[in-house]
């Protein structure tokens, strides 16, 4: 069974990370692993508010939260006077959810691809102001074009008060030309939320280029940033209408220290995510870049020859470096989200080896991620040892 040749590991890198090494760690995309230097970062920020909890927040905190955000934002592309730092992408899409104040005649859009608390979030939201919530179809095989016409096709102008797109999906791993479909809904002057929770640390990005009305991204997932960490940045023309999701003291300041501002919150992921940046910059952001990239690809290739996917049928992303690939499961295995989550256990318990199963468009994809600490030979074991397990699961 061949798949080409994989990349070479990178000198040193598995040593960074505190992974079990019993397990087959092929699942980045969902929470990230935290490198051992950046825990040590944030302990010692925790030890540091341990040691004198009045003085760490009145003292100073907030001017290292406005420091981290600049370094951050800078990191991204981003505009740090109109970036925020969020917990997660979950919730700034719920923050910009609420600031957009849906009315009854209104609709959300939103895409098959789209993350599922996301399309919770939206649906919720929409209840609430008598709005609608909707989603459009877009093939997991359509070219770049194929899918801004679809996008286009489906936005209502006067009616359409929000379009919601990933920029790198989760379930299907599929990556969007999120820049020109901004640049079409605002023919029609309709707002776009990108949600690029895989971005930051896979991929180059300039946020402000995209020109998008908000663009969110977690840095927990591939920047290495403790887990809790993500950039909001919204365009000038909607900064004074974000509202926090929790009114605190710093309230009457405005965007973004509003919503940074949770009072007696953990603010040590934040504080110690520049200590990711600066791992992943020691690693050679380049040189992680390529490795991810081909090892995932490795990776697609070995278990999809397994489960007898034709190379043709393998989902191939619009950029190279995307280092997330889904394969299709056989017809009827995992084709809701319970049975996904189902498999998923099973693979966990059975194979030693963390992976992400989901059920879209009917079909169960398994996701495989690739990340500096990870092995060929753990896709090669995959691979020898999942047909067996698919077999007698089916029966």
């Amino acid at each position: 069974m061949s798949a080409g040749d994989p990349p070479a590991p990178l000198p040193g890198a598995r040593l960074l990370f505190s992974l079990d090494p019993a397990v087959s760690y092929l699942n980045h995309g969902s929470f990230g692993a935290v490198p051992i230097g950046v825990q040590r970062a944030q302990q010692r920020l925790r030890d540091e508010i341990e040691a004198n909890p009045h003085k760490f927040y009145t003292q100073g905190m907030l001017d290292r939260v406005v420091h981290t955000r600049r370094h951050v934002a800078a990191f991204l592309g981003a505009d740090p006077d109109g970036s925020a730092l969020m917990p997660n992408t979950t919730a700034a899409v719920s923050t910009v959810l609420q600031s957009v104040r849906l009315e009854s005649a209104d609709e959300v859009l939103l895409t098959d691809h789209g993350y599922g608390s996301v399309a919770l979030a939206a649906r919720r939201q929409c209840r609430r102001a008598g709005a609608t919530a909707r989603t459009v179809a877009l093939p997991l095989s359509a070219s770049a074009g194929e899918v801004i016409g679809r996008v286009r096709a489906a936005l209502r102008p006067g009616k359409t008060k929000l379009l919601i797109i990933d920029q790198i999906a989760s379930a299907t791993a599929a990556l969007f030309p999120v820049r020109e479909i901004a640049a079409a809904a605002r023919e029609h002057e309709i707002p776009v939320l990108i949600d690029a929770a895989h971005v930051p640390g896979m991929l180059p990005v300039d946020v402000s280029a995209i020109d998008a009305d908000f663009w969110v991204g977690n840095l927990h997932k591939w920047a290495f940033a403790p887990r809790g960490t993500a950039l909001l940045a919204v365009a000038p023309a909607w900064r004074r209408r974000i509202e926090p999701l929790i009114v605190s003291w710093e309230q009457e300041q405005g965007f973004p220290l509003s919503v940074e501002y949770h009072g007696t919150v953990d603010y040590t992921p934040w504080l110690a995510a520049p200590a990711g940046l600066f791992t992943l910059r020691t690693l050679g952001w380049e040189a992680v870049r390529a490795h991810n990239a081909a090892l995932v690809d490795y990776g697609q290739r070995v278990v999809g020859a397994a489960l007898g996917v034709a190379p043709a049928d393998l989902p191939r992303p619009a950029d190279p470096e995307v280092a997330m690939r889904v394969i299709p499961l056989p017809a009827g295995l995992a084709s809701t989200p319970p049975e996904a989550i189902a498999l998923r256990l099973l693979i966990s318990d059975k194979l030693a080896t963390e992976t992400a199963v989901n059920a879209w468009g009917g079909r169960g994809l398994l996701r495989l991620s690739a990340q500096v600490y990870n092995r060929p030979d753990e896709y090669d074991r995959l691979a020898e040892r999942l047909p067996q397990l698919l077999a007698s699961y089916q029966r």
